[in-house]
């Protein structure tokens, strides 16, 4: 029992050691940052824990992993909602997974709809759901197809290329990209997500020795006399135009996000581009055929979330000549950073994953940047795997303050109005807060912001330590009891764009 406890204080006391002079100071924490971790549903990576778990059970386990992210100072999950061209919602176009219930085509018993839940329970939390999409796979193993007759790989077989000892969508034919894009905008449409979000298998991984069987479509949709590469390449350029017009089109808030392999292209190929990594390593340029840079330059993606999950000194691809090179290449869209915290958890990482030391020196590496920035952690179910000091240690010294998400103008940045009538009452040692509630135009929910300050420091509601909660109503209760002078309050108004008001007025505790 007391290990349980032990275990992580031993950890956090050791912190000095692997951590010399970089716990930050609170008011250096960012007020404004992208902290995420994604939760793979494919062969129940993250969620559930296994095929048919009962319903209960699926519920207990999503909020467990919500509350635990929310804990460290996460404001977003990255859900997996289509793994193998098959649903974690109530989909009209294709099954139920059978990562869900244990059998593809199967609704959950007692019904209830995995997406609406998590969108709600996130929502709750006062954090985004990104709704995560695979674009192209259609089997995890080509050689096993449990799906039922209506699956797209029953009813457009002619679409379908087994490589690799899985299965999926050819991405060089226009019909297949509708359909894919189909899916994704049914799903923005009917549900309050708040992103699209699509992985980095774009055309899959190259498997030594094969050739991804495409030459069909090749010969027959490349109207442009392209060579193979460039034409791959179209077919991933216009499928990311169409997804970010289309998601525009429906829900003009709602974010598209991308999150490609960590590596564009070398600089031995692109001497005035690429990166200073090993020409022998995967790209997504030469290998993925996903002209990352393009997508940003031309704005079809809000964010881009590259997978930098190598360590600082990485003989082939190292953390401190990536991350610099994707913020150099952000154009005027955010870039965030998918650090490899399951690298803790693997037997057969460097040395260097034995400790915390590395994610937080990635953390503040990525901070150091001083741009709308942030990160997500892969995956959400890695920290029921390594020791509590990852997770103890961004509770207590680098996520502890509320960080709001990133605006971002281009999609809209009038900011709600001010809260008005703010009053405080005390009472056995709280101190309740009211104030008029904001009108807000349609179904556009709003947050409110509670800051609190010495009665005697300047209003500076840039300050992360300031913030001291988050609430969907015009209400609330603060137990802090302050041990000498005053303390002062304001609020502010927040929309789902996470632009903020001014603060309103301010008043005093009792």
């Amino acid at each position: 029992m007391y290990m349980r406890f032990l275990v992580p204080l031993l950890w956090l006391l050791l912190l000095p050691a692997y951590l010399p002079a970089q716990i930050p100071e609170p008011w250096l924490l960012p007020k404004r940052e992208f902290r995420a971790a994604w939760v793979a549903t494919v062969s129940n990576i993250d969620w559930p824990s296994k095929p048919g778990l009962p319903v209960e059970a699926q519920k207990a386990e999503a909020i467990q992993q919500l509350d635990r992210l929310r804990s460290m100072g996460c404001n977003a999950v990255i859900f997996q909602v289509r793994p193998a061209a098959d649903a974690f919602y109530q989909s009209p176009y294709e099954p139920w997974s059978r990562f869900l219930t244990g059998k593809q085509g199967r609704a959950p018993d007692p019904y209830y709809d995995p997406l609406q839940f998590w969108i709600e329970e996130a929502h709750k939390r006062h954090m985004e759901l990104h709704a995560w999409f695979n674009p192209f796979r259609a089997l995890t193993d080509s050689k096993k197809n449990p799906n039922p007759e209506t699956h797209v790989t029953r009813t457009q077989p002619q679409w379908v290329i087994n490589y690799g000892g899985k299965s999926y969508l050819d991405p060089g034919i226009p019909d297949a990209r509708a359909y894919t894009l189909q899916v994704i905008a049914d799903c923005a449409r009917r549900y309050d997500i708040d992103a699209v979000h699509i992985d980095d298998y774009f055309y899959p991984y190259k498997v030594a020795g094969q050739e991804f069987g495409d030459g069909g479509s090749y010969a027959r949709y490349n109207s442009g006399n392209l060579g193979r590469a460039d034409w791959r390449r179209s077919n991933v350029n216009a499928f990311i135009q169409a997804m970010h017009d289309s998601v525009r089109a429906i829900k003009p808030w709602v974010k598209v996000g991308i999150s490609p392999f960590g590596v564009w292209r070398s600089r031995a190929k692109d001497s005035l581009r690429g990166s200073d990594t090993r020409p022998t390593t995967t790209t997504n340029y030469d290998d993925l055929y996903a002209d990352v840079l393009l997508w940003q330059e031309k704005g079809w993606a809000d964010y881009l979330l590259p997978q930098l999950y190598w360590e600082h000194g990485h003989r082939s691809a190292p953390f401190e000549v990536l991350l610099p090179w994707w913020n150099q290449w952000k154009y005027s869209r955010h870039v965030y950073y998918g650090l490899g915290v399951y690298r803790m958890a693997e037997p057969n990482s460097p040395a260097t994953w034995r400790s915390p030391a590395e994610i937080l020196a990635q953390i503040r590496a990525i901070r150091k940047l001083k741009t709308s920035s942030g990160f997500a952690f892969y995956s959400a179910v890695s920290f029921s795997k390594i020791p509590h000091a990852l997770s103890d240690s961004l509770m207590q010294l680098y996520t502890p303050t509320i960080a709001l998400p990133p605006a971002m103008p281009w999609l809209g940045k009038t900011a709600p109005a001010i809260p008005a009538g703010l009053r405080v009452t005390a009472d056995a040692g709280t101190a309740s807060l009211q104030w008029q509630p904001i009108a807000a135009a349609g179904r556009e929910p709003i947050r409110y912001a509670v800051y609190r300050f010495a009665a005697n420091e300047p209003i500076n509601t840039e300050r992360s330590e300031r913030l001291v909660a988050l609430t969907h109503t015009p209400s609330y209760v603060d137990e802090f009891r302050p041990r000498t002078g005053s303390v002062v309050y304001v609020v502010t108004a927040l929309d789902r764009l996470w632009n903020e008001s001014a603060p309103s007025a301010i008043v005093q505790r009792p």
